[in-house]
């Protein structure tokens, strides 16, 4: 079996490659970055080098191939561009994807979607993926798509790190008691390596989830992780912590959009429909990515 990777060797796709060549099947991975070829190679998969937004370098990547992996990715760094139009980028990736899936025939397309792409409205940043799911749609009924909608990544709590050294708190727009889904990529790459030899079957949609815990928990565990016990997590007004995002230099669109997300997850919007097809939770527990965590905080 041929599958095309996208997201070159980043978070998910790596361990995703590792499994799929383990089985024997034959991957393509799509970097934009040349100097990822050696890497891609040594993976044991074939590199393809060119870019996301290239529909006709797309289509002949994906010609003769048995199942495309889609996901779209600007990189963290265009949050800090002033001019940079996150929404609109995503748009023409996923508008590459939808004519190289119909020019080059392939059938079977598995994307990556998130949390929070239920809905276009409450949801902040995450209503890209509304977006996205909603281009995708848009292919022939012949085609058969399964779109992965994971939660909260773990590693993005790497972001707490500052406000934790600076101010000796974890500090958001959202907190407290209530009990919310995160996810390791690992876990990540395995469901998705699973609906890989499941059969395709029209429009489906999967929820993946490690573990669920209040950001009260999180404090808890992460401070364990990092020899401050006593950590907590503290809760601002919206106003003040998209203005912290923007005195960081973040761009509006994007400080707005987080702040939006973030208070969907403090109203259940984000969540709603998460819990409406709640899944069977994976291995990688918060307290497995606390040793990370750790790592991390004494680097930085």
């Amino acid at each position: 079996m041929k599958i095309i990777i996208t997201g070159s060797l980043g978070h998910i796709s790596k361990p995703l490659v590792n499994i799929l060549v383990q089985k024997k099947y034959s991957v393509t991975v799509i970097s934009s970055k040349a100097e990822r070829q050696k890497a891609i190679e040594a993976a044991g998969a074939t590199a393809a080098i060119g870019s996301m937004e290239d529909a006709n370098f797309l289509t002949a990547t994906f010609k003769g191939a048995d199942i495309v992996y889609v996901m779209e990715a600007v990189g963290a760094h265009n949050f800090f561009d002033k001019n940079f139009d996150i929404m609109a980028a995503i748009d023409r990736i996923v508008n590459s994807y939808k004519e190289a899936i119909q020019q080059s025939g392939v059938k079977r397309v598995i994307h990556l979607s998130s949390i929070g792409a239920h809905t276009d409205k409450g949801n902040g940043m995450l209503a890209f993926h509304y977006n996205a799911e909603k281009i995708l749609q848009q292919l022939p009924n012949d085609g058969t798509i399964k779109f992965m909608r994971p939660v909260g990544f773990y590693y993005n709590m790497f972001a707490f790190i500052p406000t934790i050294k600076t101010q000796n708190c974890i500090v958001s727009n959202y907190g407290g008691d209530e009990k919310e889904p995160w996810v390791s990529p690992l876990d990540i790459a395995k469901t998705i390596a699973e609906e890989i030899e499941k059969p395709f079957t029209g429009r489906e949609i999967r929820y993946i989830a490690s573990d669920e815990v209040s950001p009260n928990e999180v404090a808890t565990i992460l401070g364990k992780a990092i020899g401050k016990p006593g950590l907590k997590w503290q809760v601002i007004p919206d106003e003040q912590f998209m203005n912290g995002l923007l005195a960081a230099g973040m761009n509006t669109q994007a400080a707005r959009g987080l702040t939006e997300m973030n208070a969907g997850r403090r109203n259940g919007v984000v969540y709603e429909d998460y819990y409406r097809n709640k899944p069977l939770l994976g291995n990688i527990k918060l307290v497995d990515f606390a040793k990370e965590f750790g790592a991390g905080y004494n680097q930085q």
